[in-house]
């Protein structure tokens, strides 16, 4: 089989050139930052910031909220031939120092609080800069250094994961990943130059920073966000004029929980979601709150980007799939052996293409378990990321998340999906949210219990113990529904389910 051809790429800092020189590429607080502008401001900051690490090679790391040196970092670092590595703005000293330690950064940009917070954790290989000094050489009349000739597969950046399931991984992603992976949404979104795209997640999040580049890929504008609350968000839409918006499900939950005015509701024309499956009733009050506005259901990996999107005029009729793979994706369902499963069938989501990541950063022995050669019906060949997520392809081609392979249940003797318990749960329309999973039991061998946070704070016991009891076969009612007013999260906002079953754990009695 001829193997299909990576599609072209360029390097990532060009981003600052793709739109009108006169035309909105930045909007932070009162200031508009044109791409004229955007470009000149990049240069210099990638002059700096070469000058501060010691060469091209070198890690160099930010930690911050969403100043506008936050924003252009990504491409100034790129533009000197150095490699990114944002730190989630939520996290500790020592979750920070493990990530400078791990990446070998030669330079932190962050501001004194958090250097204090940092203290002796810093390494001592990592010199520290103060966001100001870095905003001042933006701002100054340096020339600063023209656009990179970086190739295609030179790294550009390393992204941590949260670490949840264990000691967080540094995902390297090259110029062609994060160049096509900007391409590929700016396309599938259709975003346009007069589009005005608010960022409310965080830059360390490779779903945050999409927001930027894809927004930029498209000669559109990018109002970065720091929020307390949903009402922030709802005031930011207006201010700005906001098209586009992304979020992940406990968001939405809450965005669909205040109030907004008609004509800011109506300011928005396209929703995007990845992060965790939005829910029937979440998409249904999403609808009727953003009533203007087109749904677009996502999955991605951290070690791929992005996956898969469901075009929004298939979400009502199949409101739970995942769609199907983004431009640049390669998506097959596989058996352990490698064969594509057949429709109905569950299997591993494979992602082949240009989109696949390099590997985690000095982590052979984890890359050899995600990263492994693509299956033999791949279009691409080469290296496939094995995503651990089971799916099932149905007749039409569109994918639905059965589960992680790492989280079924075995119960009495079945194996039993978390998610299936909870899409069901949320199918009953009394709850917006619900994590399962299972605990030792020497009956069954595992009970399921799960934990629901019901609309409203509102909790009706009897009614959802009724319908699981209608919808769902004996060997997957959960052993205890315990029900919460907020569930915890981990920094990128995604529900911490290895918290969540740590919390319950305690409260049980020994």
């Amino acid at each position: 089989m001829t193997k299909a051809e990576n599609p072209s790429s360029r390097p990532i800092d060009h981003l600052a050139r793709r739109g009108a020189p006169d035309a909105a590429a930045l909007l932070t607080g009162d200031t508009v930052t044109t791409f004229a502008e955007l470009d000149a401001g990049v240069g210099r900051l990638a002059s700096w910031l070469l000058e501060q690490a010691g060469g091209p090679g070198e890690r160099v790391a930010s930690w911050s909220a969403k100043t506008r040196l936050a924003c252009l970092m990504p491409l100034a670092a790129a533009r000197a031939g150095l490699i990114h590595v944002p730190i989630n703005p939520l996290l500790k000293g020592p979750q920070v120092a493990h990530i400078l330690a791990d990446s070998g950064a030669r330079l932190l940009v962050t501001n004194g609080a958090r250097a204090d917070m940092l203290g002796e954790a810093l390494p001592v290989e990592c010199a520290l800069q103060d966001l100001k000094v870095g905003e001042e050489v933006i701002d100054s009349a340096g020339q600063g250094l023209p656009p990179s000739i970086a190739e295609p597969d030179d790294l550009a950046a390393i992204l941590y994961t949260s670490g949840s399931t264990g000691r967080p991984k540094g995902v390297m992603l090259s110029h062609a990943n994060l160049w096509l992976g900007a391409e590929s949404v700016a396309t599938y979104l259709r975003i346009a130059p007069d589009d005005r795209v608010l960022g409310v997640l965080p830059f360390s999040f490779d779903y945050g920073q999409n927001q930027l580049l894809s927004t930029w890929h498209a000669g559109a504008a990018v109002a970065p966000l720091d929020y307390l609350t949903a009402r922030d968000v709802a005031k930011a839409v207006a201010r700005h004029g906001i098209t586009t918006l992304a979020g992940v499900p406990p968001l939405w939950v809450q965005l669909v929980e205040t109030e907004w005015p008609v004509e800011t509701a109506s300011l928005l024309k396209r929703l995007t979601n990845s992060g965790g499956a939005l829910t029937p009733s979440l998409i249904d009050a999403m609808r009727r709150t953003f009533p203007d506005a087109d749904i677009y259901p996502m999955y991605g990996l951290t070690e791929a980007f992005r996956s898969t999107f469901l075009d929004p005029g298939l979400v009502a009729a199949h409101p739970t799939s995942m769609g199907r793979a983004i431009p640049h994706a390669e998506i097959l369902v596989c058996r352990p052996d490698g064969s594509v499963t057949a429709d109905g069938e569950p299997g591993e989501l494979v992602h082949c293409g240009p989109l696949v990541a390099q590997g985690y950063w000095r982590d052979g022995e984890r890359t050899a378990q995600r990263f492994r050669p693509a299956p033999g019906a791949s279009r691409y060949g080469g290296t496939a990321v094995w995503s651990g997520d089971t799916v099932r392809r149905d007749g039409e081609g569109l994918l639905y998340f059965v589960g992680r392979h790492d989280a079924m249940i075995k119960t009495a003797g079945n194996r039993v999906s978390p998610t299936e318990v909870e899409d069901v749960a949320v199918a009953s329309g009394l709850i917006y949210e619900a994590v399962a999973f299972g605990v030792p039991d020497a009956r069954l061998g595992a009970a399921i219990v799960l934990i629901v946070r019901g609309k409203d704070g509102l909790a009706d016991e009897e009614g959802l113990a009724g319908y699981l009891r209608r919808n769902l076969p004996n060997f997957m009612h959960p052993h205890v529904i315990e029900w919460r007013l907020e569930l915890p999260r981990n920094p990128n906002g995604k529900l911490d389910r290895v918290a969540i079953a740590a919390d319950w754990a305690q409260e049980v009695p020994a």
